[in-house]
């Protein structure tokens, strides 16, 4: 590690294939907690080339657990995290009224490094039990048209960078890495990323996958549909920006999207909107992002066709009536 650190410090980049070599050899143990902790540093101060989180992302996917779910077709909504926002958990709720709306969805998560509730933590807040057991997730998927696919389970090799990240407390790549290591490989996504900067780095590595994406980068530093101003996606050999009111929404202030300051309090907020008792501005950013997922799994429906489809499902009941029925299938169920 001593060789590639001074190969950093002097403002070197790493090839595809040094960058999986070094990921590979702190998943399995080989450098101590401060040569991980400066690694990691390099890439807080500066950006990360194309070639290096193609590395990085070789080694995650050659070192998890694979979950075959090929044949339900299904959709991650993911964010890279990061952005230092504290939103509400836009994405995990867009994915339950995604999967209300019949689309399948695998959704991969974790506990917020730079937020207070990342997907897992307000999931496990409401009992949620997370399995790495392909027969229950099947079962979820099956089920309720989503299973949840907690990040530590299926990436046990990264054991060793866990409580480095949190005593770091900020973003590091591995928040750039999240959203491109789905242990389900799934053949559509939506990716939240919290700089333009990643949106083309991402847009880059993903025309070279055979993947239907669309990545979203809000241009005041959302990783998200966030309503507050024009959002930049870049699709499958497309591009393009959209105000609020391009998607028949409102534009909202920062602060009407702000996820509170403890776990209770986001969890509060995630089963208002879910009963469709939120504010305007909460039901709309998740109705915004679910919207935006469906129309990339399902391109035939229009953008504001797939957002008038989620706010039917969420008012109907039927987004709260997908979580009851996850919770009842991976944990305790919500009360009404």
């Amino acid at each position: 590690m001593k060789a590639i650190l001074n190969h950093l410090f002097e403002h070197k980049r790493l090839t595809k294939e040094e960058a999986r070599e070094v990921l590979t050899n702190i998943a399995q143990g080989k450098y101590n907690h401060s040569q991980i902790a400066a690694f990691l540093t390099v890439y807080i101060m500066r950006s990360i080339s194309v070639e290096e989180l193609e590395g990085f992302r070789e080694a995650m996917l050659n070192l998890c657990v694979p979950v075959h779910l090929e044949e339900f077709s299904p959709i991650d909504l993911c964010g890279t995290g990061g952005d230092g926002k504290n939103t509400f958990n836009v994405s995990t709720l867009a994915s339950f009224v995604t999967a209300s709306s019949g689309v399948h969805v695998a959704k991969h998560g974790n506990h917020g490094v730079s937020s207070v509730s990342g997907s897992s933590t307000v999931l496990e807040y409401f009992g949620v039990k997370f399995t790495n057991d392909i027969d229950k997730l099947r079962k979820q998927i099956e089920e309720t048209h989503i299973c949840f696919l907690h990040a530590p389970l299926f990436h046990p090799a990264m054991k060793n960078v866990a409580p480095i990240r949190k005593d770091l407390g900020i973003k590091t790549f591995f928040n750039m890495l999240g959203p491109m290591v789905n242990p389900a490989f799934p053949k559509n996504q939506l990716v939240g990323v919290f700089s333009l900067e990643l949106a083309r780095l991402y847009a880059y590595l993903y025309q070279k996958l055979d993947k239907n994406f669309r990545i979203v980068h809000s241009l005041d530093g959302y990783d998200e549909v966030s309503l507050t101003g024009r959002v930049k996606t870049y699709a499958n050999q497309r591009e393009q920006l959209f105000t609020p009111e391009d998607l028949g929404l409102n534009t909202y202030r920062p602060e009407q999207l702000f996820g509170g300051n403890t776990v209770a309090e986001s969890a509060k907020i995630f089963e208002n909107v879910l009963k469709n008792q939120g504010t305007q501005a909460q039901q709309e950013v998740v109705c915004a992002n679910a919207g935006m997922a469906i129309h990339t799994a399902r391109p035939k429906i229009a953008i504001q066709d797939a957002i008038s489809l989620a706010k039917e499902n969420l008012a109907s009941g039927k987004a709260l009536a997908t979580f009851e029925k996850f919770l009842a299938l991976s944990g305790e169920s919500v009360q009404a």
